[in-house]
């Protein structure tokens, strides 16, 4: 007997149907050195006359996270961690660390590929944090899998921004914080349509560290960081080397990044 949605060689059509809306939101990248976690990400705007929606949150003040895929999905699983890093300091006194909390994350995840009347999460985060083991950047999958990198991308077109953190990813370890964005920035950047550039308003930063507690940047704030990949770039640092895929990056109906 075979379970509902579920093929003959173990495939879950709904899991991939979630990874799949994950694919088709807007990307967001993660880089680590010894010192901080960043998060950097693409913020879509459903229409000329709404906003651009919010694609990176703070959960405490040693964590974040970014995402790509459904926001209504987002915002339960960032309300949770929230409720998990509160009881961390009631009951313990102390942040949660990073792997317990995306321990959880997966748990709450991995419960909805197997029980009948749910569907899993159509949401992928990226979740920066430092505990006392120094900074980690996890990516969460709507399967329940989640993966500790050194440098990640998700989203629309984020095999691009991949291939440039895999050819520069060895020099992270010992990078600054204005380094790390640097490289965020132009991983971000190959990302985009060729008709598209980045700028304050379809941007967005997140950056924590051993000395920094969570902080997101928006708006005038990213000119600088935007000024300085310019010059990087003029003095030679290059862009990333990499061309955009020649994909679709056309929002599902029910897709809102």
């Amino acid at each position: 007997m075979v379970a509902a949605g579920v093929l003959i060689n173990g495939r879950i059509h709904q899991v991939e149907y979630a990874m799949e809306a994950v694919k088709q939101g807007s990307a967001a990248v993660g880089l680590r050195s010894h010192d901080h976690a960043v998060i950097l990400a693409l913020k879509r705007s459903p229409g000329e006359l709404a906003s651009y929606q919010k694609k990176i949150m703070r959960i405490d003040d040693h964590l974040g996270i970014g995402i790509a895929g459904l926001t209504s999905d987002a915002r339960v699983l960032s309300n949770f961690m929230r409720t998990e890093a509160m009881k961390s300091k009631m009951l313990y006194d102390r942040p949660v660390p990073i792997f317990r909390i995306v321990s959880a994350i997966g748990d709450k995840a991995q419960v909805n590929t197997q029980r009948y009347g749910r569907r899993p999460y159509g949401v992928g985060l990226l979740v920066i944090g430092v505990d006392d083991t120094g900074p980690h950047l996890y990516e969460c999958q709507p399967s329940g899998n989640f993966l500790d990198y050194y440098a990640v991308s998700i989203g629309a077109r984020s095999q691009s921004a991949k291939t440039y953190l895999e050819k520069h990813y060895e020099s992270f370890a010992e990078a600054s914080v204005d380094e790390l964005l640097v490289h965020g920035l132009r991983a971000l950047r190959d990302t985009l349509q060729q008709d598209k550039e980045l700028n304050i308003n379809n941007c967005s930063i997140g950056i924590v560290g051993k000395a920094t507690n969570f902080t997101t940047i928006e708006g005038e704030g990213l000119q600088k960081y935007l000024d300085l990949l310019a010059e990087k770039d003029a003095a030679g640092g290059g862009t990333g080397g990499t061309e955009a895929e020649v994909t679709s990056d056309e929002p599902v109906a029910m897709e809102t990044e």
